[in-house]
């Protein structure tokens, strides 16, 4: 049996029409292809996982394979995050879902509605049990994680030694999105290459589908906005057929390749459900790629928004959270290592809450500080956990 639930809060959103109540981050909506809106069907109980159906088992997918998967062209908006609150803010992109369902329906032949119902995550439920969990939506939490991170001058800790950054759940991975923006800026001044650090930016999400439709394409929208505010490559100003459109060219592509190199930026990507299996994988394909040669001084910081939404949800979550932080602690004793998670206080009417995940960590060991609290609308944190 398939559970399907939605996280529909009122006054939990950033909403652009006052009429709509929903929990997640709205994308604009083509008028052929309006996404519909969040539905309002009760929270199971029973969220995650269904009985008698295997999760998805942990896999690792290889950049060059992703980047020919992609469409000739990307539809984008932006999200602006004030920062501060004093003016600050960035400007991250997000494919629309819109043109993520015409590319669907592009490689099945089918019709609008045939596609939503065999595509998960783009009909009515923010989240299908078992099958989808949610990472084609944007979530307030990975918001309140980009302001933290740049309250807590992440940015500039992960670009000082070689560092790791995992998003667990990452979906349209918005914080990871945040410190690439910031790590593309100060790479950049940077006088030469011996000044860059490694970086490798983990995203990991339960969907596979995930990854290749809207996560990645978020992160050439990200280094192409980056580049044309620069002005100095006139392969993007030309593949910038509008303002809200880019085309994803073959000299597009090999120069955000060529760009991650020069950067000593590595992306990686995981899907499957966490596991003890999932943990290995992660070590064995994402941390080697791009710190092999890095000394033990390796900076990890492991981030998650909306991760626990569930009882199994958050058992599952930490202990694969436990497990990495516990790996770092043995095998780089002389690194730094992190979580930075962000959820609401109480997912009612499903189980998880964030005052359960932090008595589950302090019950593993760790120091859990609280670093945001949010008590507008449905009441959110951002917690951090380190193992002394």
């Amino acid at each position: 049996m398939e559970s399907n639930f939605s996280f529909s809060f009122a006054g939990d959103d950033i909403e652009e029409d006052a009429g709509q109540q929903q929990s997640v981050l709205p994308l604009k909506k083509s008028p052929a292809q309006a996404a519909p809106s969040v539905s309002t069907t009760p929270a199971s109980a029973n969220a995650f996982p269904v009985q008698g159906k295997p999760l998805l088992p942990p896999a690792h997918h290889d950049l060059d394979h992703m980047l020919s998967r992609l469409p000739s062209k990307i539809a984008f908006g932006t999200l602006s995050v004030d920062l501060d609150g004093a003016g600050r803010t960035i400007q991250i992109p997000r494919r629309e879902l819109w043109d993520v369902r015409v590319q669907l329906m592009a490689e099945e032949g089918q019709e609008e509605g045939e596609s939503q119902q065999q595509q998960p995550g783009l009909g009515e439920h923010d989240v299908k049990t078992g099958i989808y969990e949610g990472g084609f939506k944007s979530w307030e939490s990975s918001v309140d994680l980009v302001k933290v991170m740049a309250a807590e001058k992440i940015p500039h800790v992960l670009n000082r030694n070689p560092s790791v950054l995992i998003e667990l759940g990452c979906g349209t991975a918005l914080p990871s999105l945040a410190l690439f923006q910031w790590a593309l800026a100060e790479r950049r001044a940077a006088t030469s290459g011996r000044d860059k650090v490694p970086l490798v930016l983990t995203l990991a999400d339960y969907n596979p589908s995930v990854l290749y439709l809207v996560t990645l394409p978020n992160f050439i929208l990200a280094w192409a906005l980056e580049q044309r505010g620069r002005g100095e490559n006139p392969v993007l100003e030309e593949a910038f057929s509008s303002d809200e459109e880019l085309d994803l060219t073959p000299e597009v592509l090999a120069a955000f390749k060529a760009s991650l190199a020069s950067s000593q930026i590595t992306l990686s990507f995981l899907s499957g459900a966490w596991s003890p299996e999932f943990v290995e994988l992660l070590y064995q394909s994402s941390f080697s790629a791009g710190l092999a040669e890095a000394a033990g001084d390796v900076n990890t910081l492991v981030i998650g928004a909306e991760t626990i939404y569930s009882p199994f949800a958050l058992e599952s979550f930490a202990q694969t959270l436990l497990s990495i932080l516990e790996r770092e602690r043995r095998e780089r004793p002389s690194g730094y290592a992190a979580a930075i998670i962000g959820a609401k206080r109480l997912y009612f009417g499903v189980g998880g809450s964030l005052d359960d995940f932090v008595d589950r960590m302090e019950g593993f060991g760790a120091s859990v500080e609280t670093l945001h609290e949010e008590a507008e609308g449905v009441r959110r944190g951002v917690v951090r956990c380190l193992l002394s």
